[in-house]
């Protein structure tokens, strides 16, 4: 199952639970705002990501900026508990799968998520089920 880590104020937040819900994609989604971040979802995003903490710290954020903050100077165990107080220094959305994770939303590899059964499909311009000639073939399929 996948992870999804929002903010209510996400413009691409909000394009990846369209995107997953269009396509009827499985995911539990844990706001980052209203719902303190763990230690352990902390470590479940860093050890998935390919460049650890640089991939998710948003060094454009305003808690980063007035900080002046060196990520690179700081033990782990600082940086997970500036996380946990302080979520909106982290890029979102964040979605993590069993082996990987991505950070924002990205049409190309936002397909990455999709079941094969619809990856492998030619187009992915279908959001409506009953408006999608693949969808519709695939049932008369199982129906024979």
């Amino acid at each position: 199952m996948l992870r999804l880590y929002t903010s209510p104020s996400c413009a691409s937040c909000r394009k990846v639970k369209k995107y997953f819900n269009s396509h009827k994609i499985p995911y539990v989604e844990k706001n980052i705002i209203n719902t303190p971040l763990t230690r352990e979802d902390i470590f479940r995003i860093v050890t998935k990501s390919e460049n650890g903490f640089e991939d998710i710290i948003s060094s454009r954020s305003k808690i980063f900026k007035e900080k002046n903050l060196n990520v690179s100077e700081m033990k782990t165990s600082e940086l997970i508990d500036f996380i946990i107080e302080n979520p909106t220094i982290l890029r979102r959305p964040i979605i993590v799968a069993e082996e990987e994770i991505q950070v924002g939303y990205n049409d190309d590899d936002i397909t990455l998520f999709l079941p094969p059964e619809i990856r492998e499909r030619e187009c992915f311009q279908c959001f409506e089920e009953k408006d999608c000639p693949y969808i519709q073939e695939l049932n008369k399929l199982k129906e024979a």
